[in-house]
């Protein structure tokens, strides 16, 4: 049994990583990795399914351990990437999905360069202007200031290893699960264990 993949997928706001995890999951034998925060749970949030609700110090103590893929404060929460939960998963042969924001991901691919990395677009800027404004949650300021975040997240594709644009949903998820599927196939990955077979059958 070979070792499970790391695929991570982040993009903009509002390029629609939700619903292609979603998908995905729904489509391929795949874990996802839940990420670690200090804050407190809302309403029908469940422990260890939205995420792994802990206390400060105690997310304090796994970062003196080295214990996070990558990890953020944001305002006054702090949310990580649990590094043991996901390495057990791949260990096993299992894949594992990361969904996260651009600096995570990037973060993510300097401490574990084997993961694979995939950037969502929307279509244009202005169909993202239309999808968050259609959320009806978000302000024309706060929109805005989101669509001038896109542009700099953007700046960092050339640091992934593949993007695919989300303009039609069904086709977007095709285009993932197939690079995903595809990555399994690498000569680079796992070569050195069929050579060593086939040299043993000769």
């Amino acid at each position: 049994m070979g070792k499970g993949l790391l695929y991570v997928i982040s993009g903009p706001s509002g390029a629609g990583k939700g619903t292609i995890c979603k998908r995905i999951l729904e489509e391929l034998d795949i874990d996802l990795s839940i990420s670690m925060t200090t804050r407190k749970p809302r309403e029908g949030e469940v422990d260890g399914v939205n995420y792994y609700f802990v206390s400060r110090e105690e997310f304090q103590e796994r970062i003196e351990a080295d214990g996070f893929l990558e990890y953020a404060q944001v305002y006054e929460n702090f949310y990580g990437t649990p590094k043991q939960m996901v390495m057990e998963q791949l260990a096993k042969g299992r894949d594992v999905l990361l969904e996260i924001d651009t600096q995570g991901a990037l973060n993510v691919k300097k401490a574990y360069p084997e993961g694979v990395a995939i950037f969502l677009l929307p279509p244009s800027l202005e169909e993202l202007r239309k999808r968050l404004t259609g959320r009806g949650t978000e302000t024309p300021e706060a929109v805005e200031l989101r669509l001038s975040k896109t542009l700099n997240e953007i700046s960092c594709m050339t640091e992934y290893d593949y993007c695919v644009v989300n303009d039609d949903l069904d086709v977007a998820v095709s285009h993932v699960v197939s690079i995903m599927k595809a990555e399994h196939f690498k000569v680079s990955r796992g070569v050195h264990d069929l050579m060593k077979r086939y040299e043993e059958e000769r």
